[in-house]
C-alpha cells in the first residue's frame, strides 16, 4: 500500500509517519483486501490538531474519516478509530464487493463546476440570472449498483453520490435525507 502522509503548515516528523503507517496498515489488513493508497493529512484548527484520512481500496471504494484533539497523536487515534468502525461495519460487504463483479469498477469522466454564492442583499436585483462559474474540475463517476453506491456514500461520509447504474447504464443519485433515510433518484423510472 502506498502512503501519503503530510501536514498543512505542520511538520510531520518521522516518528509520527512510522506510527501512522503501522496503525493504518493494521486497520486496513484486518478489514479490507488489497488497499491501494492511504492519504493522511494533519492540520491545525485554532487550538486543536485535525487528522483526515482517506483510504482507496482496489475494489473501487473509498473510505474516509476525520478526527481532532488537542494532541496530534490523539487526533490521529480518533481518526483511526472512526476508520476502524467504518471498515468493521462494512467488512462483509467490502470483502464480497469485489467477488460479485466480473471486472473492476469502471469510472466515467465528467465535468464538475463550482458556482459563486449569491449575495443576499435585500431589494437587490441580480445583473444576470446566469450563475458565475468560479472553478472547473474533472470528476469520476463510478459504474456500480445501487447497494454499492449507498455503501460508497456511507464509507466516504458524503451527503450524496452520483453514479452510473450498472443495471441499466443510466445516471442515478443516492443522497442522505433530512430524516436520516437514504433517497435514490433514478430518472429512468419516472415514467
Amino acid at each position: 500500500m502506498r502512503y501519503q502522509i503530510s501536514g498543512k503548515q505542520i511538520d510531520v516528523g518521522e516518528a509520527l509517519q512510522t506510527h501512522v503507517k503501522a496503525e493504518m496498515g493494521e486497520v486496513v489488513e484486518k478489514y479490507a483486501q488489497r488497499p491501494t493508497e492511504c492519504v493522511v493529512v494533519f492540520s491545525r484548527m485554532a487550538h486543536e490538531f485535525v487528522c483526515e484520512a482517506v483510504i482507496h481500496l482496489s475494489t473501487g471504494l473509498t473510505a474516509q474519516a476525520r478526527g481532532h484533539a488537542s494532541e496530534i497523536y490523539a487526533a490521529f487515534e480518533s481518526c483511526r478509530e472512526k476508520m476502524d468502525k467504518q471498515l468493521r461495519r462494512y467488512k462483509r460487504r467490502i470483502r464480497n464487493h469485489h467477488n460479485n463483479r466480473s471486472g473492476p469498477v469502471e469510472f466515467d469522466g465528467a465535468a464538475s463546476y463550482i458556482l459563486a454564492a449569491t449575495e443576499d442583499a435585500e431589494d437587490a436585483e441580480p445583473d444576470s440570472l446566469q450563475p458565475v462559474v468560479i472553478a472547473e474540475m474533472e470528476t469520476k463517476i463510478p459504474s456500480i449498483t445501487v447497494g454499492e453506491a449507498v455503501m460508497q456514500m456511507e464509507l466516504a461520509g458524503q451527503k450524496m453520490l452520483v453514479f452510473r447504474n450498472e443495471g441499466h447504464g443510466g445516471v442515478n443519485v443516492v443522497y442522505r435525507r433530512d430524516d436520516g433515510n437514504i433517497g435514490w433518484i433514478d430518472p429512468r423510472n419516472s415514467k
